[in-house]
């Protein structure tokens, strides 16, 4: 006697599950989404060579963002209508800032790896972060380029990001003047290609700072770096944590040596489990890895665990905030009730084209 297939268990292959991927992968400042990206797409597939989650095997649907609200929206949309269980990302706060509310419409968590703006702190929503907030960062850099001898400081900051970079505007000049600093000048910009970055500079400049600051991408950081130091070559020079990717030190070449920045992982890590990634991740990109690469895998890595490890009635959401801590590849990840975590970071100084950990 025939039964049919749809009454038995076991017939054919379950339908994969689909994890949904928005970055920027095009556009200005794309190195932060594609890095993120590769790191995604290298964690699916040792899942799905281990045999996927709960014999499930993994699809990865990726939507680019390019870095603009609107299209964020249509990215966000396309996911929710995939049906994808989550969705990694995004990586930059303008672009949260309208994705998160379409996505909220359907219920899908977001797992951004980078995302640091204030706008996203202590909020019960659908999004749960894997970094630390500006207001850490910020205070952090007060302190340390205070401690440097930096003492009237002007900043540079890109409006095309408002959501991060005001908001790190806003706690730097905070923490910093407690420490007993002055923000000598605060410039705006608007990231294109045809930016006057000597107007940029030359606007700084007039605030009569002993350091220079910049709250932008890696590709306008480098052109900044080369402004400053034709305009001002004495003056020490600094970054925020979004320009602290691989394609800074290729752009910047010289004209970035001697600028600090933090990193939210440690380059130097030889422990057994970084190696490993960081060796899988140059075999298949031909690439090293960087901090969007390192956040973005430790955000599947969540994922992937939590999916595992559900109940049949959980959440996404409930399940990625029980069933923590999770081991990521150098950190332990812990979330609060409103999916918030602490990280630890790293100062470092671009010498000799690396980025060299400060003492």
């Amino acid at each position: 006697m025939l039964v049919s297939c749809a009454l038995l268990s076991g017939c054919g292959p379950e339908e994969p599950l689909r994890i949904g991927f928005i970055g920027g992968l095009s556009d200005r400042n794309s190195d932060v989404g594609q890095a993120g990206h590769s790191a995604v797409v290298l964690a699916v597939e040792q899942v799905n060579r281990a045999g996927g989650i709960r014999g499930r095997q993994v699809e990865l649907i990726a939507r680019d963002d390019a870095q603009n609200a609107a299209t964020a929206e249509k990215s966000a949309r396309e996911l929710a209508a995939a049906k994808v269980e989550a969705v990694i990302g995004p990586f930059t706060s303008g672009v949260a800032a309208a994705a998160v509310p379409v996505l909220a419409k359907s219920d899908t968590l977001m797992i951004s790896p980078t995302l640091t703006s204030m706008a996203f702190y202590g909020k019960d929503d659908n999004l749960v972060r894997i970094n630390r907030t500006t207001r850490d960062n910020a205070s952090d850099y007060a302190r340390v380029l205070y401690g440097r001898g930096q003492h009237r400081i002007a900043v540079a900051y890109d409006v095309r990001n408002r959501t991060f970079t005001e908001s790190w505007l806003a706690e730097f000049r905070q923490a910093f003047t407690a420490v007993g600093g002055t923000v000598a000048a605060e410039v705006p910009y608007e990231s294109s290609p045809d930016v006057d970055f000597a107007g940029v500079v030359t606007a700084m400049l007039k605030g009569r700072p002993d350091g220079l600051f910049y709250i932008s991408g890696a590709i306008d950081v480098a052109r900044l770096a080369q402004q400053s130091r034709r305009l001002a070559p004495s003056l020490p020079i600094g970054a925020s944590e979004w320009a602290a990717t691989e394609q800074l030190i290729e752009l910047g070449g010289r004209m970035v040596e001697g600028l600090i920045i933090v990193q939210n992982y440690d380059r130097d890590d030889d422990s057994a489990r970084f190696r490993e990634f960081r060796e899988a991740y140059f075999r298949r990109f031909q690439k090293n890895p960087g901090y969007s690469s390192v956040s973005a895998y430790d955000a599947a890595l969540v994922l992937f665990t939590a999916l595992e490890k559900r109940a049949g009635d959980e959440t996404v959401k409930a399940a990625v905030l029980k069933h923590g801590p999770y081991q990521g590849l150098q950190q332990q990840i812990s979330f609060d009730a409103t999916g918030d975590t602490p990280r630890k970071v790293f100062f470092t100084e671009i010498r000799d084209g690396r980025f060299v950990p400060l003492k």
